[in-house]
């Protein structure tokens, strides 16, 4: 009996309930070429469509009554076997399926999307055709290449079932081809075209509104005017169509700024920092897997030891990740690395086009960069030989994902620096409870920045109780200390920051006769009113309308706005003062390709004096002209209905009021709050960490919340508000049944089911079910026996059901 080469391939598209490692033959044309981590096509399910997949092992056996391998899709492997290791570890802890974990590690731009494809078979007779069909044929025998099946239904408006009635009846052939998501390196831009003839053509009122904005502009990205004039791309495609309008690619660069000057300059550290840097070094040196976490201060100088770590690092040839929080802080953390590292530096995240991010990956995974920064997705940079991660403000959420695969990047962190005998460095001014409480504790270990570096000290924080304004006839929204403090920075030419964390205009708009507030059609959630389009817009689906003073209700002109943000604030200091230069940096405003460095360099540079923004402008900053930070309303943040709202706030106060007095000049922080008393607000505008923590750890203890318990929380969305309520309900009791037949030994407690807390997102309802837990194996084995159980219900088919270990909302 022969023995045949069989590859274990993690297949895309696969239901979790039924997801594996699928078994298929490699035929003798393939064997040189297969190799684990490499990409390949495979027939699945009853029909053998095409699909693709990924190799993560290869072994020998009878492979005979197995579907082979239809394809190998890459030249080198594009993952390493450490790297699928780490795809088993996100399968099982954060349940999602094989393929899942794959995409998630891998660049969107260099994805494949398998495409049905259709080519004319020569020299047949088309007579019987009917005239519609012989136009199929001729137009596909006019084509050298294959036709995407997609593009021939554009084109002659006809059912894809047609194309593959001409298959059978022998006029076409049919195969399923990948075709490479190769990212352009171009912002697709809208420009009128200048021989157009307006007079005589009817638009829509969208129309309408889209050639406004062009007339006024001139040119505009497709992002820019589906913003400003509430439209989908749609609309844009008529007025093109109608010769109104065109297309074009602005340029830009595959990998930006790569030209850096290399300035060789010895970084100097503190007594300190020095006997930080010292103590994390010798835990860098003992090989072996380690976290360990600098707290220090704002202020402290925490980037120069990552400095002086990476250079040894670099000595040894080892690959190094750096994250940070926001795309905001990249741009200041490229600056300060490249110039000390150039070329060794790739660069990470969200903001790059698709070709750019595959450039970066290629050179990590090639060895030509040795140093990967950027957001949560740097975690998964393809070295092969990784001695230190870093993961800067790593209190932060944006480091936890919130689309399948669920992952937390200090976990895959930790489960990386695991395999590669490597050292984690946790580092934060208010680091996470959990993290702190494991420093405490042991598991990590704890090094301390006490003091600002050089000259500079802790700004003054001054707490302005809003009750008292309003007693003192003070409406503005701004209290006497912030404004007296912002007049006399502008008169020494100094900068300020100010902190909203809510965008847009105003924050809800109701009626004042019937009472009721604009909601969204497709969420339970209020439109916020932007002044910059004039529209009312939803922040969960992105819904807008046109603002209109009549109510939707009851139809009297009685709509008033309420609430604040940042659009509205920055009107309202240029009416205060006028001879300000504001700048606002909120999601709105950066939208366009590297306008955060843009606009964070022309505040760098000078050019603006106050600074408003959402919590982007809270953390990792340095601006040493900076000496006034103001916080408006962190009450919103406060009295969230959340666990962590307390600390979230804490830490947004800390890291915002840390801005300031970074330079020669001593800095003032001005927190202005309607609950004064609270603790929280006081301890912050403290600065003491420790206090806040030592209160905190009690609460959590108490209420059983992390660290001393998980919290995993199942959600169950569906368009039918009934089906999402049933189905949850149907999850409840079998997992309360098996937990009791095969799993009493586990400590468990349930919460709900009950509404998210936003109950319907895009014209879905969601439901959530709260498990307190300890997330070992056999916990994982009960969630996922019962999510495996519920998917093969066909009471559910309609429901869709997700676990979110340790979310950040319920």
């Amino acid at each position: 009996m022969t023995t045949d080469f069989i590859a274990g391939i993690a297949v895309e598209n696969t239901a979790y309930s039924f997801d594996k490692l699928f078994d298929y033959r490699v035929d003798e044309s393939l064997v040189e070429k297969i190799e684990i981590g490499k990409r390949v096509m495979v027939p699945f399910g009853s029909g053998n469509r095409k699909r693709q997949g990924v190799v993560f092992y290869i072994k020998n056996g009878e492979a005979q009554k197995l579907k082979a391998v239809a394809s190998v899709l890459d030249d080198s492997p594009v993952l390493t076997e450490e790297m699928l290791k780490l795809a088993s570890f996100m399968k099982e802890h954060y349940f999602c399926t094989y393929y899942d974990a794959v995409k998630t590690m891998l660049p969107a731009g260099i994805s494949y999307n398998i495409t049905t494809t259709y080519t004319a078979v020569k020299d047949v007779d088309t007579e019987e055709l009917e005239l519609d069909l012989q136009s199929v044929y001729n137009y596909l025998l006019a084509h050298k290449k294959p036709v995407k099946r997609e593009n021939l239904i554009q084109t002659f408006g006809l059912e894809g079932s047609v194309f593959d009635e001409l298959c059978k009846r022998g006029f076409l052939r049919k195969s399923d081809e990948a075709f490479r998501k190769v990212g352009d390196a171009a912002l697709k831009m809208v420009a009128l075209n200048e021989d157009a003839d307006f007079s005589e053509i009817k638009l829509s009122p969208k129309q309408n509104s889209v050639l406004e904005i062009l007339q006024l502009a001139g040119t505009a990205s497709v992002k820019e005017i589906c913003y400003y004039a509430g439209v989908t791309t749609s609309v844009i495609d008529n007025l093109v169509k109608k010769n109104l309008a065109f297309y074009y690619e602005d340029e830009v660069f595959r990998t930006e700024n790569n030209n850096s000057i290399i300035e060789n300059k010895d970084v100097v550290l503190s007594d300190e920092q020095n006997n930080a840097y010292q103590k994390i070094l010798s835990e860098y040196k003992e090989d072996k897997p380690t976290v360990s976490l600098l707290y220090g201060v704002t202020g402290s100088g925490k980037t120069s030891v990552f400095l002086k770590l990476i250079e040894r690092a670099i000595e040894d040839n080892k690959g190094i990740i750096v994250m940070v929080p926001e795309i905001a802080l990249t741009p200041q953390f490229l600056s300060i690395f490249k110039s000390k590292f150039g070329g060794d530096v790739a660069v990470f995240h969200s903001g790059l086009s698709l070709g750019e991010r595959l450039d970066e990956y290629k050179r990590v995974l090639k060895g030509k960069a040795k140093i990967a920064i950027g957001t949560r997705s740097a975690v998964f940079a393809p070295f092969k030989d990784i001695g230190l991660i870093i993961i800067d403000e790593e209190q932060e959420h944006t480091y936890k994902s919130e689309n399948t695969p669920r992952y937390h990047a200090r976990e895959v962190a930790k489960f990386r620096v695991k395999e590669h005998n490597a050292l984690l460095l946790l580092s934060s001014a208010t680091p996470d409870i959990e993290s702190f409480y494991y420093a405490k504790t042991g598991r990590y270990s704890l090094n301390k920045l006490t003091r600002r570096y050089g000259n500079a000290i802790l700004p003054k924080v001054v707490v302005a109780d809003m009750n008292e304004e309003l007693l003192n006839g003070n409406t503005t929204g701004f209290s006497h200390e912030l404004l007296s403090a912002l007049e006399y920075n502008l008169e020494t030419g100094k900068q300020s920051i100010l902190l909203l964390n809510r965008r847009g205009h105003n924050t809800f708009v109701m009626c004042s006769k019937c009472r009721e507030t604009v909601t969204c059609p497709n969420c339970s959630i209020a439109l916020r009113y932007h002044s910059a389009n004039n529209k009312l817009m939803c922040h969960y689906c992105g819904y807008s309308m046109p603002y209109l003073s009549e109510c939707p209700t009851c139809h009297n002109k009685s709509l008033r706005f309420g609430g604040t943000g940042t659009q509205r604030v920055e009107q309202q200091l240029g009416d205060y003062l006028p001879s300000a230069r504001i700048l606002r940096l909120d999601a709105d405003s950066t939208m366009r390709k590297s306008s955060h460095e843009r606009l964070l360099s022309a505040f760098a540079d000078g050019d603006y004096d106050i600074l408003i923004g959402t919590q982007m402008v809270a953390k990792g900053l340095n601006f040493p002209k900076v000496t006034l930070v103001g916080v408006l309303n962190p009450d919103s943040m406060l009295y969230a209905d959340d666990y962590r709202s307390y600390e979230r706030t804490f830490s947004l106060l800390t890291q915002v009021v840390g801005r300031s007095g970074r330079g020669d000049d001593k800095g003032v922080a001005v927190i202005q709050t309607n609950t004064p008393e609270n603790n929280v607000i006081t301890m912050a505008a403290a600065q003491d960490y420790e206090r806040f923590y030592d209160s905190e750890i009690v609460l959590r203890k108490a209420m059983l919340y992390p660290p001393f318990a998980d919290i995993c929380m199942v959600g169950f969305v569906s368009q039918s508000h009934m089906s999402a309520i049933k189905a949850s309900k149907r999850f409840t009791d079998s997992f309360i049944k098996r937990a009791r037949e095969s799993y009493a030994d586990l400590p468990l407690r349930l919460l709900g089911p009950s509404a998210a807390l936003v109950a319907k997102v895009s014209n879905k309802y969601r439901y959530k079910l709260i498990i307190k837990c300890r997330n070992d194996k056999r916990f994982r084995r009960l969630l996922n026996e019962t999510i495996t159980e519920f998917n093969s219900d066909k009471e559910n088919k309609n429901v869709t059901a997700y676990v979110d270990m340790n979310a950040l909302s319920f």
